[in-house]
């Protein structure tokens, strides 16, 4: 076998149809581990639709590798064919793959094939599981929306307010739910009851919000929340913000991605602490609302 020179890693990643999972991209992450152990130079081809400034497969020159390595997913289909054409000068290797047909030709076209499973072999751990751990957790966000409010007319800046966060957002390394407060019992995407809802909202880091019961579950959670009052001059979500003693809260006619950054800091570090607070006072009653006042509204009038 030709002693190596340089290494092109593909996989489904690479292809311009193909597509990038979570597991590819950390199996692809394990092998990176053990060639750079091993001193071996390598590249990545990357689908210009997932990383559109990498390495692209169409662009790698097969002269400037001596192997290619086929990372995970199943070794099969004209796009794996079309690669063993491509470079046909090379090495080819493919490393944790499923095998569905050993015969066929994606399968036939590599030099070695090291399975995850195969047809009468014995299955081996996938690569996704040893790969390496990140540096630092990633915060888990729940971002919950509207679209509706039309009772504010003109005052309504939902849909650019929700461009915006979601943009922002996009560009954020966290882990992003899009969650929904409204509740159904036939949607199994959905919350049956609130506690259902609430039991979501405990286990995140932080919630990014534009409805007032986005802010007001997230608090009595103990979870931070970062509210946009998506009303000009604000509105309602400005409103419980000051009743709940909530500093977190960017106005619609002040959103930018440096108030955005601010607060998202700040609930991530002092946030979480202030969060408790407030959910310690709501669980102790020390705080008053509407109800206690109706209770005295209507409590019977004592005669003597």
């Amino acid at each position: 076998m030709e002693p190596v020179r340089r290494v092109l890693l593909t996989g489904w990643f690479s292809f311009l149809d193909g597509e990038a999972t979570a597991g590819d991209v950390l199996a692809l992450d394990r092998v990176r581990v053990v060639l750079d152990r091993a001193g071996v130079a390598h590249d990545v081809a990357w689908s210009p639709g997932f990383r559109p400034d990498a390495l692209h497969l169409e662009d790698a020159r097969p002269q400037d590798y001596s192997h290619v390595v086929f990372v995970c997913g199943p070794a099969h289909g004209p796009q794996v064919e079309a690669l063993h054409r491509r470079f046909a000068g090379c090495v080819r290797i493919a490393v944790g793959t499923s095998v569905l047909a050993p015969d066929g030709p994606a399968v036939r076209g590599f030099h070695r094939v090291l399975p995850r499973d195969a047809p009468g072999t014995e299955p081996s751990l996938d690569l996704a599981a040893r790969a390496p751990r990140p540096p630092s957790a990633v915060p888990v966000v729940g971002v919950v929306l509207t679209h509706g409010q039309h009772e504010y007319g003109d005052r309504r800046r939902h849909a650019r307010v929700a461009e915006q966060v979601t943009r922002w957002l996009a560009g954020v390394d966290c882990a992003r739910l899009e969650l929904e407060t409204r509740l159904d019992a036939h949607d199994w995407r959905l919350g049956a009851t609130a506690g259902q809802v609430e039991a979501v909202l405990a286990r995140l880091d932080l919630v990014v919000t534009d409805r007032l019961h986005g802010l007001v579950l997230a608090l009595r959670s103990g979870v931070p929340a970062l509210a946009v009052d998506p009303v000009a001059g604000g509105a309602k979500v400005t409103a419980q913000a000051r009743a709940c003693g909530w500093p977190a809260l960017v106005p619609a006619d002040a959103l930018d991605t440096a108030g955005l950054r601010r607060w998202w800091d700040w609930c991530l570090t002092h946030g979480h602490a202030a969060a408790g607070r407030i959910r310690d006072g709501l669980r102790e009653g020390t705080a008053r609302d509407g109800a206690d006042a109706l209770a005295a509204l209507l409590e019977p009038s004592r005669t003597g």
